[in-house]
């Protein structure tokens, strides 16, 4: 019998092409990947992003995961918008596997509804910062101390103080290596600016938030943080634990010598050529004035806020807190992304790139200047930031925009204590 050999391949690969078919089918009901289903097995992380300035360290850094984890995906979603954009996915229950978010009353009130990951017993707790570790969980909104748990992980820290220039200061005759300790000190130093014929302080008040820095820089010493709590319970008011504080944030503008009313904008550009010995910002400043002076020669310290130079607080904040939905479907991925985030090798890398502060035990400074400041670290003598404890909704920079200018503390007392009891009045636990 004559046999057709081009008809017996085509019969060959036919049979052959239904066997593999059934194979397949057979396989991938099996879950495994492969037979044209190549993705079967990969998983995509929903990463929320808030931090814009970081975007990019960010994506670098989730690139370079997944090429350590092929089977892995991340898909970042930056936020120009964190906080309405959060709480809308909660609502429609999308909740992101990975999210950033700073650390605020925001997160703090995200954390209290029970939407993210509790990290309190998890072992990389031990290898943080037990100050940094602490004011996360203080942040918890709730006045029951047990409920106050780690909801999320210390990524970044910075800290509120000020930034000066080292090179102005020698100019005046002041010791750029040994920054002052108490407060009569602080001012006995811009005194000694302004004879010089330096502008003691360079002020941005055309931008009302950064009237906030100074307030939380001096309150960090001056307000135990349990007094927020006091104060939600109703048991003290803002004119018992912020006057003192206002009246100090007051006289130190008053030494500034130029435009006060100029934004954050101009105000960093300013310092960055020199007119003033001291900007009364926090860390997250110093990229700024960096970008536009490489070259200056810049330091940062504590604001001293009393005359007992042992009682000094550094006000230090959570700037970036790192967490999980506490019911993402992917808990073993997005906590192994989580880990590599949270990596000595990440971490520093991060801190390098924002002139930020790393959590680790082992604290890294991302810049330079930020040196003077590790005694605090070390030592656990950090607070978090008072503005932390107001609901958003209040105008605290606004309401202290007009005190520096018109030097009105009272109406600043009264304006907080009345927008505080508003909330109070429709917030219930």
């Amino acid at each position: 019998m004559k046999t057709d050999s081009h008809s017996g391949r085509g019969t060959l690969r036919s049979v052959l092409r239904r066997a593999l078919t059934v194979a397949c089918v057979a396989v991938m009901g099996l879950g495994a990947a492969g037979c044209g289903a190549s993705n079967a097995q990969t998983v995509t992380l929903d990463f929320f992003q808030f931090k814009s300035e970081a975007a990019d360290q960010f994506k670098k850094m989730a690139e370079e995961f997944e090429k350590e984890n092929p089977n892995i995906r991340i898909n970042i979603n930056n936020s120009a918008n964190a906080q309405t954009d959060l709480r809308t996915r909660f609502v429609k229950n999308r909740v992101p596997d990975v999210i950033t978010f700073n650390g605020d009353i925001s997160f703090g009130m995200f954390a209290a509804s029970g939407v993210f990951h509790d990290f309190t017993d998890d072992p990389i707790v031990d290898e943080l910062n037990p100050g940094m570790v602490q004011i996360a969980k203080n942040l918890v909104q709730t006045t029951d101390p047990a409920k106050k748990r780690l909801y999320g992980l210390p990524f970044s820290g910075n800290a509120s103080g000020y930034i000066y220039n080292k090179t102005l200061w020698r100019k005046a005759g002041v010791d750029p290596n040994n920054p002052p300790k108490t407060w009569n000190e602080f001012i006995a130093m811009l005194k000694k600016f302004k004879a010089a014929g330096i502008n003691p302080v360079q002020a941005s008040v055309a931008d009302g938030w950064t009237t906030q820095a100074p307030l939380a820089s001096l309150a960090g010493t001056l307000v135990p943080e349990s007094e927020y709590t006091k104060l939600k319970e109703g048991k003290t008011d803002f004119k018992t634990i912020w006057t003192e504080t206002a009246k100090k944030e007051v006289e130190m503008y008053s030494y500034s010598t130029s435009d006060k009313g100029v934004t954050y904008q101009e105000a960093t550009q300013n310092f960055a050529k020199g007119t003033a010995a001291i900007i009364p910002l926090g860390t997250y400043a110093i990229p700024q004035i960096t970008m536009i002076n490489p070259d200056i020669d810049l330091g940062f310290a504590q604001m001293p806020a009393s005359n007992n130079a042992k009682e000094q607080k550094l006000t230090a904040g959570d700037d970036v807190m790192l967490t999980m939905g506490a019911d993402t479907k992917h808990p073993k991925e997005a906590m192994k992304f989580i880990k590599f985030l949270m990596s000595k090798k990440q971490l520093n890398a991060y801190a390098k790139a924002q002139s930020a502060i790393s959590p680790l035990k082992d604290t890294y400074f991302g810049n330079k200047a930020l040196e003077g400041i590790r005694p605090f670290f070390e030592s656990n003598d950090v607070v978090d930031f008072c503005d932390h404890y107001i609901p958003s909704s209040i105008n605290i920079g606004g309401y202290l925009q007009t005190m520096v200018i018109s030097g009105n503390v009272p109406r600043f007392i009264n304006s907080m204590q009345k927008e505080w009891d508003k909330v109070q009045a429709r917030t219930v636990e």
